[in-house]
């Protein structure tokens, strides 16, 4: 009866941790499908996942947390450009994230953009940007409220 208790357990416990998590789509035409059916903006995320210190630390202090989640979760479509040293990465992905850092012009990482994103007649991507964030001391409170400024400027 213990074990049953036990494996119960983890298995719900597994389960509501997994239902916090929020989803970030590495692919650019996956992520765009989900925002013009959301009527939601793009959030892209530009990191170094395996090398950028204050990547992590934004990661950890911010974007693992509930009150990120359920924010982002009402608000965004999240997307993560990765430009990691040591993790292997599919090619077409190293090639959106290229095109998507360079036309976004970032400098340094984490970068952070909400971007509304369109699709002219001839299948042209077009980029509506509200601005952009960085790390932000002060947890995901003071994250948050710096994002919901940037929502408010929407073009």
């Amino acid at each position: 009866m213990k074990k049953i208790f036990l494996t119960l357990l983890v298995t719900f416990s597994m389960m509501a941790v997994q239902a916090q998590e929020a989803e970030w789509h590495t692919d650019l035409n996956k992520a765009m499908a989900v925002s013009q059916k959301s009527k939601k903006p793009l959030f892209l995320f530009f990191t170094g996942s395996d090398w950028c210190g204050w990547c992590m630390k934004l990661q950890k202090e911010v974007f693992k947390t509930p009150e990120f989640t359920k924010w982002a979760k009402e608000n965004v479509v999240l997307v993560e450009l990765d430009f990691p040293k040591r993790t292997p990465q599919d090619d077409a992905i190293k090639q959106q994230n290229a095109q998507l850092g360079s036309f976004f012009q970032v400098r340094g990482y984490p970068t952070v953009w909400i971007t509304d994103i369109s699709k002219t007649k001839e299948g042209k991507i077009q980029f509506a940007p509200r601005g952009s964030s960085g790390y932000v001391a002060g947890g995901p409170s003071a994250w948050i409220e710096g994002a919901n400024k940037i929502m408010a400027n929407k073009t």
